[in-house]
């Protein structure tokens, strides 16, 4: 993998502006729907969502303002942050969108977002979008891991499907098992933070410590080791849940394991970024507005099994049953952004010898 930022630039087409939607005023609050008629301009979003799935989302709002260009800059969570902390208020991101959410508050430590409460926003529930009004991150929907195995290969190995986070430490899976890594991957660094959370500090590194025995490398995004399963490459993946699921549905011999000690989970989140009262901020506002419309979320919970909006909508084909109440409810995203540094400094020093090369 090339170790810089891929841009994935959409250009939406121009013609007459359709529909108009609210913006806000400058305290942060949803504002008149004359602010937002005939607005053209560019717009530049930085992203971690999956690179398939941003031009499925992004069709309703090429619809709505199709004079709006977006400058869509993507990769994975762990570079994205990384890429946005360096620049600083010389960021180029006008808007956050889809980013892990213990992200958001990293940048927030540096006085990058500037709060801003969208429309739809009292649709979200509270535990997935900021406590503080105007809120500065609002979730779109959570990512979380799950285990990826193909049951063909496992099965000419003789091998038992592994159910819990501890069988995935036995002997006879040594070198079978790839995972994200956690400094470049949002689903590695969750996938830590929940282990260090649900087993407590000392046992949580004791047990990566039995796993590295295990794993062959750290891959540099959440999805691979779910692409690599299927391929047989190595049969076990540690991998986002819905990465699994795709490669199910496209007809890989894999089944989604969902561990029976709890799932790790990060929200999925936008942001506005503080470059003060610019004219880009009334499109900020748009988009913002946009990724929370009812639309929207049900394109994110077909994708991801979960939506932080509370809904009825249907569970997507082939989601494993039970995604939501598997999912570790002691997961802390403010634990999770404040320790960062030291856990990935520390996971780095002891595991970082089998990273992806040129990661």
């Amino acid at each position: 993998m090339k170790n810089h930022i891929i841009k994935l630039v959409i250009l939406l087409m121009s013609f007459s502006l359709l529909v108009a939607c609210g913006s806000n005023s400058s305290n942060g609050e949803s504002s008149t729907n004359s602010q937002t008629e005939g607005l053209k301009g560019e717009l530049t979003v930085y992203t971690a969502i999956e690179e398939e799935l941003i031009p499925k989302y992004l069709k309703s709002f090429e619809e709505q303002y199709p004079e709006i260009e977006l400058n869509i800059v993507r990769d994975s969570t762990g570079i994205i942050t990384a890429k946005m902390l360096a620049e600083g208020e010389n960021t180029k991101a006008d808007v956050v969108w889809g980013l892990a959410a213990s992200s958001l508050l990293a940048l927030d430590e540096k006085d990058m977002l500037k709060g801003y409460t969208p429309k739809g926003s009292e649709k979200i529930l509270p535990q997935y979008k900021d406590t503080n009004q105007p809120e500065k991150w609002v979730g779109n929907t959570a990512f979380m891991t799950g285990v990826v195995v193909n049951t063909i290969e496992l099965e000419k190995r003789n091998l038992p499907i592994p159910k819990t986070y501890e069988d995935l430490t036995k002997p006879e899976y040594k070198d079978l098992i790839v995972m994200p890594h956690p400094a470049s991957s949002g689903t590695g660094y969750l996938t830590v933070s929940a282990w260090t959370q649900l087993m407590g500090e000392e046992k949580s590194w004791d047990y990566m410590s039995k796993l590295h025995s295990n794993v062959a490398t750290y891959t540099h995004s959440g999805s691979k080791p779910a692409k690599l399963a299927a391929s047989g490459e190595y049969p076990i993946g540690i991998s986002l849940v819905y990465s699994g699921v795709t490669q199910q549905q496209s007809g890989a011999p894999v089944e989604v394991i969902l561990p029976e000690e709890g799932l790790g989970w990060e929200v999925e989140a936008n942001g506005l970024i503080n470059k003060g009262n610019t004219e880009n901020e009334i499109l900020a506002h748009a988009f913002l507005d946009w990724a929370l419309t009812e639309d929207v979320m049900k394109k994110y919970y077909d994708a991801n099994g979960f939506s932080t909006m509370d809904n009825d909508f249907e569970k997507p084909e082939g989601f494993p049953e039970n995604v939501q109440e598997k999912m570790y409810q002691e997961n802390d995203l403010q634990w999770a952004a404040k320790n960062r540094n030291n856990i990935l400094e520390k996971w780095n020093s002891e595991f970082g010898s089998k990273a992806e090369p040129n990661q």
